[in-house]
C-alpha cells in the first residue's frame, strides 16, 4: 500500500482520513511499513497520522529519546492536532510516554505496545555485529513469534542500518538514552486512558512490562495476545485493531449519567 508522504516544513508524514488525530510512532528500526494494517483500517474513523521520526537526522547530541519527543511536539503544534490517540511500538512508546508526560494537554490517551521506558532487554546487550547478514537476520527474527514476518525486505533494511556507520553510533545513542530514561517513578502521573497491548511471546519487552506498566499508569488496560512478538500491530493486526477500536470507541461514548 502506498501512502504520500506529505512534507511541511522539515517534518514528513502521512495522514489519512478525517475525525480525531490517531499519530503512530515506529520503534529504532520501525518504518511506516510497520503501520500499513492499523492505517488502512483506522483511516475510515480517525484521522491517522505516521511521522517519519528523524532517528538518523538530529545532531549527536540530540539523538535520544528526550530529543525525539520534543520533535513529536513541535510536529505536533505544526499540524495543531488536539484531543491525540497517540500510540508507540517500542522505542516510539517510550518517546509518546515522555511526549505525554511533557504536553499532557494535548493527548486524549496513550496506546502502548511493546514499549521501552521501564526495561530494555533489546538494547545493546549483543550489538548486531556489521557485515554478518545471518547474525542480523536471526536478531531480526527475534522480533517476532512467527520468524517468517522478518521478510528479506525487513532484513534488509536492518542490515543497510547497521552496516551505515553514522546510523550505527545513532542507533547505539537512541538505545543508550533509552535505558538511562526509565520512567518508573513518573508513570503515576499520567492521567490519560492508556490501553496496552502485549504480545504474550515478546522476548524484547516480555510479559512481566505489560504488567509492571499497568500497575504503575494509574487508567490503564492491558490486553495480550498469544502468539505474537514484540510488535502486535504488524504481527495479528486484525486482533490488535480490534482491541484498540473498542478502545477507542469507548472513550468516545458520551459518559452514562448516574
Amino acid at each position: 500500500m502506498q501512502y504520500e508522504i506529505k512534507q511541511v516544513d522539515k517534518f514528513r508524514f502521512i495522514e489519512e482520513g478525517e475525525g480525531q488525530p490517531l499519530v503512530l510512532l515506529h520503534g529504532l528500526f520501525g518504518a511506516l511499513s510497520n503501520f500499513v494494517d492499523l492505517v488502512e483500517y483506522f483511516k475510515k474513523h480517525y484521522k491517522v497520522v505516521v511521522p517519519m521520526l528523524p532517528l538518523f537526522d538530529l545532531d549527536i547530541l540530540h539523538t535520544s529519546v528526550g530529543g525525539l519527543a520534543k520533535f513529536v511536539n513541535r510536529f505536533i503544534e505544526v499540524r495543531n492536532y488536539r484531543n491525540v490517540h497517540l500510540l508507540g511500538n517500542s522505542l516510539g512508546g517510550h518517546v509518546a510516554l515522555i511526549y505525554v508526560l511533557k504536553n499532557p494537554e494535548r493527548i486524549r490517551s496513550i496506546i502502548l505496545t511493546g514499549s521501552s521506558g521501564l526495561f530494555e532487554s533489546a538494547m545493546g546487550d549483543t550489538y548486531p555485529k556489521r557485515g554478518d547478514y545471518d547474525y542480523i537476520k536471526k536478531k531480526t527474527e527475534l522480533t517476532f513469534y512467527d520468524p517468517n514476518i522478518a521478510s528479506k525486505e525487513l532484513v534488509d533494511e536492518v542490515y543497510e542500518i547497521i552496516n551505515n556507520r553514522i546510523k550505527a553510533i545513532k542507533i547505539i545513542a537512541l538505545a543508550k538514552s533509552a535505558i538511562r530514561n526509565n520512567l518508573g517513578e513518573e508513570l503515576n502521573q499520567i492521567k490519560q486512558p492508556a490501553l496496552l497491548i502485549w504480545g504474550s511471546n515478546d522476548s524484547i519487552t516480555p510479559p512481566f512490562v505489560g504488567r509492571e506498566f499497568q500497575r504503575l499508569i494509574p487508567h490503564s488496560e492491558l490486553h495480550f495476545i498469544d502468539k505474537c512478538g514484540h510488535a502486535p500491530m504488524m504481527e495479528v493486526p486484525a486482533e490488535f485493531n480490534e482491541i484498540l477500536h473498542q478502545f477507542l470507541t469507548k472513550l468516545n461514548e458520551p459518559a452514562a449519567v448516574a
